[in-house]
């Protein structure tokens, strides 16, 4: 059964602030660099790419996965294709999977973008910065706004790919050794999270499923030819490695497609890995038949790394990932503890509150939690926040102060209608 709405129930929910540590371990001491503009890279990432042919000033392309929470640089070898050459989980990005839509929807953004070395920020409060290049032309096209989305350090965000201060020197000197070797444009490739058949199955009723398709597309060119896809708008869409025919080009992005047509050696690849994609997908269907992935909030990736801030500043704001805060449920379960917090979310009768006592944080309701979970454009700051889990447990977690690059989001506004996590409802 295809639960089309079941996304949309897990949008009930609102984000905290986050960041995590690092998979690939940059070790090295801030203490000790002098210039981090110049910082080389460390000796055991040259020492990698001498093993795997990579010239030092070789291009590189970035690939994001928000659900695992990994930051990929891949390198181009000696052969020009690309091999990854560091992995690092994002310390910290808000919101929750989809593209950023909205200046203060605090989302981060997915999609395709061109870095230059304009977009590398030396100076950043925030140690050093790369600029997204969020709104791109798809972006613009859509009507999409926001601004200053970065990959940055200090492990705090609000719409931006934080990462720690040890981890983005090493980044930005990836860049920067690659502007150097004359790469003009770095591609950033942003995604929800690996493109691979079962995680299509898993969250193929979230309303940004066809977007996904759309990126997926290059995303399958670039594991068909490990090179980064040659990136164009037309119709308000992505398109992917597209020979022009004729005399045609690409115009506004909001403008008709030319004609166009893929390479055919690239098609026959590209059609040979969809046999293999279509094959994966129907098993994946059969495994997740009655199965729903619940997509945890901000506030419960925070819960699963709560133990991190220990010691540390109040700024400092790790989070989990989707996959170890998010839990795949029955159906029956996921209506259950739907119900559960709908239930708890109303409103108590007067005479029940004491007017002169002031609620005490584990007798918070639901809807309070909610709040507390930091809605977009809710300037009363928190110190601590109750956190329910798909797991059944509660966990208190401190919140940190405001990222000072946070822009304020429009007042949300609700329709009065049904539920809308209550698909299995016909009234």
């Amino acid at each position: 059964m295809r639960l089309k709405h079941i996304a949309l129930a897990l949008l009930v929910a609102t984000a905290l602030t986050g960041c995590n540590d690092t998979l690939d371990s940059a070790s090295i001491d801030l203490k000790s660099v002098k210039n981090k503009v110049e910082q080389p890279l460390p000796s055991r990432i040259v020492a990698e790419m001498q093993k795997k042919n990579m010239p030092r000033t070789s291009p590189i392309m970035i690939r994001i996965f928000k659900e695992e929470g990994v930051l990929e640089v891949w390198k181009a070898k000696a052969d020009n294709r690309f091999d990854v050459i560091a992995s690092y989980q994002i310390c910290a990005w808000s919101g929750k999977l989809g593209p950023k839509v909205k200046e203060g929807d605090r989302q981060a953004p997915e999609g395709f973008y061109n870095l230059t070395p304009a977009h590398l920020n030396p100076n950043s409060k925030y140690y050093l910065a790369i600029n997204t290049g969020f709104p791109n032309r798809y972006d613009q096209a859509n009507g999409r706004s926001g601004s200053d989305l970065m990959i940055h350090g200090a492990c705090s965000s609000s719409g931006c790919y934080s990462m720690t201060d040890e981890q983005v020197l090493e980044i930005y000197a990836f860049a920067r050794d690659a502007f150097k070797g004359g790469q003009t444009s770095v591609q950033l490739q942003a995604f929800p999270f690996r493109m691979t058949a079962e995680n299509m199955v898993r969250h193929r009723d979230n309303p940004n499923y066809d977007f996904w398709k759309m990126v997926k597309a290059g995303y399958d060119n670039f594991e068909v030819t490990k090179r980064p896809p040659d990136v164009a708008v037309c119709e308000k869409k992505y398109v992917f490695n597209q020979q022009l025919d004729g005399s045609g080009k690409f115009g506004p992005a909001t403008a008709a497609c030319p004609p166009m047509s893929t390479p055919p050696a690239l098609a026959s690849a590209l059609t040979s890995y969809g046999k293999t994609y279509e094959v994966a997908y129907q098993k994946a269907v059969d495994k997740f038949e009655g199965k729903v992935w619940y997509e945890p909030t901000e506030a419960e990736r925070k819960a699963v790394v709560a133990t991190k801030r220990k010691g540390r500043e109040l700024a400092y704001a790790p989070t989990g990932t989707s996959l170890e805060a998010g839990k795949l449920m029955s159906e029956a379960e996921f209506k259950e503890m739907m119900e559960k917090r709908m239930a708890a979310a109303q409103p108590k009768p007067a005479n029940t509150v004491l007017a002169s006592a002031a609620p005490s944080p584990r007798a918070a309701t639901a809807a309070e939690r909610m709040k507390q979970d930091r809605l977009p454009g809710d300037n009363a700051p928190a110190s601590t926040a109750i956190v329910a889990s798909a797991q059944g447990t509660t966990t208190t977690v401190p919140i940190p102060a405001q990222n000072p690059l946070a822009y304020a989001a429009p007042p949300i506004t609700e329709e009065k209608k049904k539920p809308f996590w209550k698909f299995w409802s016909k009234e």
